[in-house]
């Protein structure tokens, strides 16, 4: 019995828990989170306390906080070509893998100049060498993108790119000594 009780003991936290979330303000417009917003794009983030004033202005979901976040653009970058709105399927496409080939992946960071230009900023994570100089090859070709846009002008962005192929391979993973 004891068991149970602690069990459902932790359940109603979590319930509590999941019920208090702040508001996040976006560029004004109210999200549910944000998660999926890539830290280089946040210009800034100011915390407003769960005050009457902030239930006064944004209602009651303002009663356990507000973030109010800034990012440094109003409008995201977009890619579109022959169809694809995903720059990653759009290099899986133009890139020349085969299925009998071991697996590759390339993690790295994208930046998209002003005029829609893509260019690669950082490498985090290279498997081949051979598979990186087909991506850079397919993001050197790549079409432009339409630029992200901050108070009616085009800006920089920066995006996250991960791709491995062929699809649903598994990476080898190489023996290693771990030292302590």
């Amino acid at each position: 019995m004891r068991r149970l009780s602690a069990i459902f003991v932790f359940m109603c936290v979590v319930a509590v828990a999941a019920a208090h979330e702040p508001m996040y303000i976006v560029n004004g417009e109210v999200m549910s989170t944000i998660e999926h917003i890539p830290h280089e794009d946040i210009e800034s983030i100011d915390v407003l306390p769960a005050d009457e004033e902030a239930v006064a202005r944004w209602g009651q979901a303002a009663s356990d906080g507000v973030y109010v976040v800034t990012l440094r653009y109003d409008t995201p970058a977009r890619f579109l070509a022959e169809g694809i709105s995903n720059f990653t399927d759009y290099l899986a496409k133009h890139i020349s893998w085969d299925a009998d080939m071991p697996a590759a992946r390339v993690s790295m960071r994208l930046t998209v100049d002003a005029q829609g230009v893509v260019v690669i900023g950082e490498v985090l994570q290279s498997t081949s060498r051979q598979f990186f100089k087909r991506v850079s090859k397919a993001v050197a070709e790549a079409p432009r993108w339409t630029p992200a846009m901050r108070d009616g002008e085009p800006v920089e962005s920066i995006h996250l790119v991960n791709i491995q192929l062929p699809v649903g391979k598994q990476l080898s993973i190489e023996p290693g000594v771990i030292f302590r």
